[in-house]
Formats: C-alpha cells, sequence, structure tokens
C-alpha cells in the first residue's frame, strides 16, 4: 500500500500510501528531509524535519500522496527555513496564504481517480483513491520544480554538507571541505535542515546503518561499518531516533 518514484528534482521522491484497514498510528523515522503532502482527509500539508520518529494518527481509508525534498532543498521549494517547521505538520496555506494552496489544490484534485503508475484497476483490496493520485503527484512536482527555479534553485553549500554527512565525514571535516567554522555551519544547517550538523549526521547515520541492516546485514557488522562504538551504540542511537530498537524497525 506504499509506493515511491523519483521525479525531476535531484534526489526527491514522490510517494504514495493507502492506510490500511487496521491503521492506528503511523511511525515516520527522521531523515532530514521536508514533504508536500496532500491527505484525503486533511488537504495540502507541509512536514517539517523531525529530530526524532514522529508518531501521528492514522485512519482506515486515508489516502496520502507526498514530494520529500531532499535534505537541504525543502526551504528554496518552501520559502520558509527549515528550522521553522521542525518537528511541525503545518497546513500548506499557511505558510503561502489561502490563495496560492486554492490554487495548487485546484490543479491537484478533481479527475477521475487512478494511481500513480500500474493498473488503474487493481488497487489492493479492490479500494479505489477518491482522487487521481497521479494528478496530484504531478501537480505537487509541477508546483516544486517551478518553484526552486525561481528561488534559482538549492543553497549549493546545503547540498555538500548533506552529502558530505551522509558518507560518515565528521562535521569538522565536512566545515573544512565547505570554507565554514563551526558557527557558520550550524546556522547554516539550521536554516536549511532545521537542526544543526551533529543531529544531521546522526540521523543521517542512523538511514545508513538500516538500509544496510536490511540487506542482511548482522548488526554488529553494521555497527562497525556505519561509525558506532560497537552494536550497543547502534541500539541506544536507534532507539533515541526512531523511538523502537532495531530489531523492531527491521521486523527480525
Amino acid at each position: 500500500m506504499y509506493r515511491e518514484r523519483r521525479c525531476g528534482i535531484a534526489g526527491a521522491v514522490l510517494w504514495t500510501r493507502a492506510s490500511p484497514a487496521d491503521a492506528d498510528t503511523v511511525r515516520v523515522l527522521p531523515d532530514g528531509c521536508l514533504d508536500l503532502i496532500w491527505s484525503s482527509r486533511s488537504g495540502l500539508l507541509v512536514a517539517g524535519p523531525d529530530r526524532r520518529a514522529h508518531l501521528g494518527p492514522d485512519e482506515p481509508g486515508q489516502w496520502w500522496v507526498g514530494l520529500r525534498l531532499p535534505p537541504g532543498v525543502g526551504p528554496a521549494v518552501l520559502g520558509v527555513p527549515a528550522d521553522e517547521l521542525r518537528d511541525r505538520r503545518v497546513p500548506l496555506a499557511d505558510l503561502w496564504g489561502a490563495g496560492p494552496a486554492d490554487r495548487v489544490a485546484a490543479s491537484a484534485v478533481g479527475a477521475p481517480p487512478r494511481p500513480v503508475g500500474g493498473d488503474p484497476g487493481r488497487w489492493p483490496g479492490s479500494v479505489r483513491p477518491p482522487v487521481d493520485l497521479g494528478r496530484v503527484a504531478r501537480a505537487l512536482e509541477a508546483v516544486a520544480v517551478d518553484r526552486l527555479h525561481r528561488a534559482d534553485g538549492p543553497d549549493p553549500v546545503g547540498l555538500r554538507v548533506a552529502a558530505s554527512l551522509a558518507t560518515g565525514t565528521s562535521v569538522a571535516a565536512t566545515a573544512a571541505e565547505v570554507g565554514l567554522d563551526a558557527r557558520a555551519l550550524h546556522r547554516r544547517c539550521r536554516r536549511l535542515f532545521g537542526y544543526g550538523p551533529k543531529t544531521l549526521a546522526r540521523i543521517l547515520r542512523m538511514r545508513r546503518a538500516l538500509a544496510m541492516a536490511r540487506t542482511g546485514t548482522p548488526l554488529a557488522e553494521v555497527a562497525a561499518r556505519a561509525g558506532y562504538a560497537d552494536q550497543a551504540h547502534l541500539g541506544r542511537d536507534v532507539r533515541d531516533l526512531a523511538g523502537v530498537p532495531p530489531r523492531v524497525l527491521l521486523g527480525r
């Protein structure tokens, strides 16, 4: 009931999700990203960068379409510093005003329902979405591409910082690489990612470790390769950021 694909913004992902029949809450792990989201119950929303896992209410029959903007790109699209959206879910109209948000909604909703890709007549459990999810996805992508173009693209320093930290490079080495001192790097990171470079590095390391573990790599080896002191350190860090131990996330 979850699908994703790449889109016209480098590093961004378009995703769709249908809440299952037994939906209660959904756990969203922190990733340094901002999302532009359409919900069948709540309309257009912006999900800010989370410092820890976000536990949100989920209801059976709810449909979601989202554009996940990679770390450092969201502020250029949304026109708001990331730290103003940290740990928040905000109606798009609160950021852009009712008129612009209504125009996005009007371009997104209104065609006969069909899924994003695949056979339009074969949704799981014969459940069909209330709108054309492909149209919603294209509208979110189009408005984001347009606003990113008008903003002259994302901050290139932010992209370099995110790429460096994602590979496990230390914060000090990353600062030297982009030519910023510690304070300037921290200010830049708060504006672009919602939090400082140390927090972003922890989050990206956790994501890297979980991706490695999902390939079947033993957790002790994951810990060593991802830069943790040991498996216990990995477990503590994941529990702190995700709210549950690694084995729960991995279904082991």
